[in-house]
């Protein structure tokens, strides 16, 4: 009896990590894939057991490549975060994403995101969002038992696996985190970090200046 001995590569080529499909179509597309999974990863980052993705192929059942989705954003609560080439269900306790963001670009087809809604609901998302940001409209799908159902107000919708709320203007999409603070693009992430840096470096440079005078009084600050 002679044994088959599959390489990595053969197991690869099963479940290639790449579906030869760019990630985004333009870039704002791009920006809003990033601003919501970079945002995402600030929110949970320390939680170890939640991973978060962008673009990241999704293999519900093994045996079956054929069944892959690569969502723009996912969000799996249960799993520890670690680089990955694809997201192996079966290798990850047999648990599914929770939620799954989709941006469209004009290339996008309804028949394709029928098949997507068709997918994620059969293989088990709890949430699934989708944002067309040239026409500024968001459309959401929360779980009610074995279907995706619609939500019928997205307005000002908070997202019971995330808390995270979605607030629609006149122009543009805006998330809040529980906290009330606006997911930020990289851009205000940037400068975010560079004001903290400087407070911190003004209060830094505070309470030399009163150890200084302290000391002029004859008192030791270390003491107090």
């Amino acid at each position: 009896m002679v044994q088959q001995i599959i390489s990595d590569n053969q197991l690869l080529e099963q479940y290639p990590d790449s579906d030869g499909q760019p990630m985004a179509d333009n870039t704002k597309q791009f920006r809003w894939i990033v601003v919501i999974k970079e945002n995402l990863e600030r929110l949970f980052a320390s939680d170890v057991d939640v991973f978060i993705a962008g673009d990241l192929l999704w293999y519900p059942v093994e045996g079956d490549p054929k069944q892959r989705q690569a969502p723009d954003v996912m969000v799996v609560f249960g799993r520890p975060k670690a680089d990955r080439g694809s997201y192996q269900q079966w290798k990850e306790g047999d648990i599914a994403p929770q939620v799954v963001f989709e941006i469209l670009s004009p290339g996008n087809r309804s028949g394709e995101m029928l098949r997507k809604l068709n997918f994620y609901q059969r293989y088990g998302v709890a949430e699934y969002y989708i944002y067309d940001p040239d026409s500024n409209e968001l459309t959401g799908f929360e779980r009610s038992a074995k279907s995706l159902q619609l939500v019928s107000e997205v307005h000002n919708w908070v997202s019971p696996q995330l808390g995270i709320r979605f607030e629609l203007t006149a122009d543009t999409l805006e998330i809040y985190r529980p906290d009330g603070e606006r997911f930020l693009t990289q851009v205000e992430l940037g400068e975010q970090l560079a004001t903290e840096r400087e407070l911190r470096q003004v209060d830094q440079r505070r309470i030399q200046a009163l150890e200084e005078k302290l000391r002029e009084l004859g008192i030791n600050p270390e003491s107090l």
